[in-house]
């Protein structure tokens, strides 16, 4: 008879904690430059187009899904997850020697591959090492270390380019990236039947360019992820608006709050089902978004309803995010889980592209406006719980 400890296998193996650890620097190396580059960018009289610091790295990181679903598939999920992590490298050294907006953007564009490669390889190789019924608490703790990475870099980018420089910033994302390139030489191949890289791979056929068991959580994350790209792209200016100095902060507390949510809520998609979960998250959604609408008035109480569509936003994503991952793996075929996966992230580059692109016109078009596109990115949200609502009857 197979004792407790044999029938439920340890989620926290050694190179379980490694990938931890491997996203926390990557998350953070990322994600340190994002609310000081509208300002960088404004500075060099490109103004017009602080929409596209967000939706060209999201741009490149979709158009790259599929090719980093199939090489995970392929040559394994450790050297694509490796590539990402040095792309992110070689841009932080990069952005210091980008002094025109076109060379800017340029470099932004080619960003966007760490992120369209690492966390596709990532989730698979999650989904390789746990059991099917603990995903939701592995993806949740995996979330912990990639949300804390996001939520300590902007705070610390802000806080790097204030007391010493801009400069300073990217280099210290480069070395956040080196580490976590070490960190992944350390950890064991998960592929079974791999195969060496040849140029050969990055020919897709149609049917690698999507995977269908994946259509319902690409939807339902492309409708949530729209918030994403109008709150990364409007809130450090409405941050100043408010007089918030460090406009890191809001990105800061909205993820402890969504740490909060993955420390005592991980298991809850295990139990209750992944449908129900992601129905409340986008129901939150909505709720903050809406809080952040208000927040954009002239009328008094206005910090409060920031900080608390802050903490409604951080909730949401606490509980949408690891769901989704673990839903999709649910649906995901063992043989093409890193095209289910890259589908899935197409889903989430997309939509925040097309956030990010939609706020920051709105922004630029409409004196400043940051209300429109958070109400537009709650309506999504609300489409979204109905569209889930009426699959799960």
């Amino acid at each position: 008879m197979l004792t407790a400890t044999q029938s439920r296998p340890s989620l926290y193996t050694l190179p379980f904690w490694l990938l931890c650890s491997s996203n926390f620097l990557f998350s953070a190396s990322f994600s340190i430059m994002i609310p000081e580059l509208p300002a960088y960018l404004e500075g060099m009289g490109g103004r017009e187009y602080v929409g596209l610091i967000i939706a060209l790295f999201t741009l490149t990181a979709g158009l790259s899904r599929p090719f980093s679903g199939k090489l995970t598939d392929r040559i394994g999920r450790v050297p694509v997850m490796a590539f990402g992590s040095v792309v992110c490298f070689v841009c932080g050294f990069m952005y210091p020697l980008a002094l025109s907006v076109w060379s800017f953007l340029l470099l932004r564009l080619i960003h966007g591959f760490s992120t369209g490669t690492k966390p596709t390889a990532t989730a698979a190789y999650v989904a390789d090492v746990v059991p099917a019924d603990r995903r939701g608490e592995a993806m949740g703790s995996l979330g912990l270390f990639t949300a804390t990475g996001m939520s300590l870099g902007p705070a610390i980018g802000s806080w790097l380019a204030d007391s010493f420089s801009l400069n300073a910033m990217f280099y210290t994302s480069s070395v956040f990236a080196l580490l976590s390139i070490l960190i992944l030489l350390r950890m064991p191949e998960t592929l079974t039947e791999r195969e060496p890289f040849r140029f050969g791979l990055l020919k897709l056929k149609t049917n690698e360019l999507f995977d269908r068991n994946a259509r319902w959580p690409f939807w339902i994350l492309f409708l949530l992820s729209f918030s994403s790209g109008a709150v990364l792209t409007v809130v450090p200016a409405l941050s100043t608006k408010l007089g918030i100095a460090n406009k890191g902060l809001f990105f800061t507390v909205y993820t402890v709050a969504s740490l909060a949510v993955r420390v005592f809520f991980s298991r809850t998609s295990d139990r209750y089902g992944r449908v129900p979960v992601i129905t409340v998250s986008a129901v939150i959604l909505a709720v903050a978004m809406g809080l952040l609408v208000m927040a954009g008035t002239a009328g008094e109480n206005t910090m409060l309803w920031f900080w608390a569509g802050c903490i409604a936003f951080g909730l949401s994503w606490g509980i949408n995010s690891p769901t989704i991952q673990a839903w999709t793996a649910d649906l995901s075929d063992e043989h093409t889980r890193g095209r289910a996966m890259a589908t899935m992230y197409i889903a989430l580059e997309a939509g925040i592209g097309i956030g990010a692109i939609t706020a920051g016109w709105l922004y630029n078009h409409m004196a400043g406006d940051t209300q429109t596109a958070f109400a537009a990115s709650g309506l999504f949200a609300v489409v979204a719980a109905v569209a889930l609502v009426v699959r799960k009857r």
